[in-house]
């Protein structure tokens, strides 16, 4: 007879269960460093949604983990998500019998929270039956032993404009703040029309996760700074997440250095991966990565539909955003820094 599995809910400040479940997450080979348990943190402090932190337990032992936030807005609906600002989730288990015992669990959530959809960002395709939105993509590459390797992996083209950085005596600097890079950041979204994170948000995810998350910021021979990157590590990979530039770091070739910088200073940590993360199909930044000799790979997000008839396209591509798109380009910096937290909270 197999021992009974039992669903129970992680609570903030219960850090002996954070520490047990962020244990599992890095012996299971189907979780990411979005399953980790400071998400938590992030879903409920920072952006101020409910979170359904859920793990199934075996005799004593957790066997599985499915961590969900529910992002209620007007404009945008009610959802619940595994995982809100995450491109990555759904559930992750060591056995089959878990990850349905969690996933029927997320389902009783949605219906008693009265949403309108559940989303599992999944890596792998669990339920051919769901509705699954296409849209996206993630890009990851094995990190070779040898630095020149990686550099002459870099299709031609590409390689020409990072060793152009480095000829334009382009620097690279670990920032223990996030100053730099927030004001990188949020005039790059800005000028290219969507709302930007609060900085407080960035701040949060540097002291949670501590010496896995990272701020990378490429400055000129004069010290200024010219763009720079917020990556994450888990196990033996490096995530670079969020980013950000100065109009002037096309023509310096500061972005492509920044990368290739990234990439130089985990081939020395000896890790074994890059994940270029999450591109929509047919954008500039899938374009980028593709040029960098990177491959797509689908990624499959299923939906439960229970108040809605067809899979939501919350999205920059939406024909319907491309009016407010333009509008917010024309508002002052400093407004759309103030107004951009009330609004991407809900961009989950």
């Amino acid at each position: 007879m197999s021992l009974a599995l039992q669903i129970h809910r992680l609570k903030a400040g219960d850090r002996v269960t954070a520490q047990r479940w962020d244990a599992f997450v890095l012996a299971c080979p189907q979780a990411t460093f979005f399953h980790r348990a400071g998400w938590l943190r992030m879903v409920e402090e920072v952006f101020r949604h409910q979170a359904f932190f859920l793990y199934a337990e075996r005799a004593g032992e957790i066997v599985g983990v499915l961590p969900l936030g529910e992002v209620r807005s007007r404009l945008f609906g009610h959802s619940l998500v595994a995982l809100p600002f995450a491109v990555y989730g759904g559930v992750a288990a060591s056995d089959e019998a878990a990850a349905q015992a969690l996933e029927q669990e997320a389902q009783a959530i949605a219906r008693r929270q009265d949403v309108e959809h559940l989303e599992f960002r999944n890596l792998q395709p669990r339920h051919a039956d769901w509705p699954r939105q296409d849209l996206y993509v993630t890009f990851r590459k094995q990190i070779l032993a040898e630095e020149e390797a990686n550099m002459l992996a870099i299709p031609r083209k590409q390689r020409a404009m990072v060793r152009k950085g480095i000829k334009n005596g382009l620097q690279s600097q670990l920032d223990s703040h996030v100053d730099r890079f927030f004001a990188l950041y949020a005039d790059n979204v800005h000028r290219h029309g969507t709302p930007a994170m609060p900085k407080r948000y960035f701040a949060a995810l540097l002291d949670e996760f501590g010496a896995d998350a990272e701020v990378l910021t490429v400055s000129d021979a004069q010290g200024r700074a010219l763009s720079s990157v917020l990556s994450f590590y888990f196990r033996d990979e490096v995530l670079p997440y969020y980013a950000g530039d100065d109009e002037s770091a096309r023509d310096l070739a500061a972005n492509d250095f920044k990368y290739w910088e990234l990439m130089r200073r985990a081939c020395a940590r000896g890790l074994k991966v890059f994940d270029y993360g999450r591109s929509k199909q047919g954008t500039g930044s899938y374009s980028f990565k593709k040029n960098w000799g990177f491959e797509p790979t689908p990624l499959h997000y299923e939906y439960c539909l229970y108040k809605r008839e067809a899979v939501p396209q919350n999205n920059p591509s939406n024909a319907k955003y491309q009016l407010l798109i333009k509008t917010w380009r024309r508002l002052p910096l400093g407004l759309v820094n103030w107004l951009g937290p009330h609004i991407v909270r809900n961009l989950a």
